[in-house]
């Protein structure tokens, strides 16, 4: 399916609504714990790893990635997602390097050992599971880690 199909199958979609709009202020940046959250469907390949996500059409389950990763495979299954830029440079998808440089500098604080990939092409618009069970979980460990802001990544 290409691009404009893509468009005119999804002009009329209504984006969901919430009621009340969660507000928390972080610490100052450099004082903060910060992840990636993408929505790449990244998942690692180091041997005997599993990653909890097969990443089908529909899949709203998520991949924790070690801040370590650099064995990562992008598996996004949208043919409309670019992949130039992550083939060029995966930071632009999963900017580890770059959160690490700022840490490095006293930007930031300090890097999550906890990051989260979700896949972005969602064939249930309501996005009922991210938002009631796979998302509470990922922020789950998201909050184990300690972590303050996340750096989001869509895809």
């Amino acid at each position: 399916m290409g691009d404009r199909q893509v468009r005119e199958a999804l002009s009329d979609l209504e984006g969901f609504a919430f009621d009340e709009v969660p507000w928390t202020t972080p610490a100052p940046l450099a004082q903060s714990r910060v992840a990636v959250v993408t929505t790449a469907g990244l998942r690692t390949t180091r041997p005997g790893e599993s990653t909890g996500a097969d990443w089908n059409p529909g899949d709203q389950s998520f991949t924790v990635l070690p801040a370590d990763a650099r064995d990562l495979t992008l598996a996004h299954f949208s043919p409309n997602f670019d992949r130039t830029g992550w083939i060029v440079d995966s930071n632009v998808v999963f900017p580890i390097d770059r959160l690490n440089e700022m840490a490095e500098e006293g930007v930031i604080g300090s890097v999550a050992d906890v990051n989260i990939s979700f896949m972005g092409a969602q064939i249930d618009h309501t996005l009922e599971t991210i938002r009631l069970d796979t998302g509470p979980a990922a922020a789950r460990h998201l909050l184990d880690d300690g972590v303050d802001v996340v750096l989001l990544t869509p895809v």
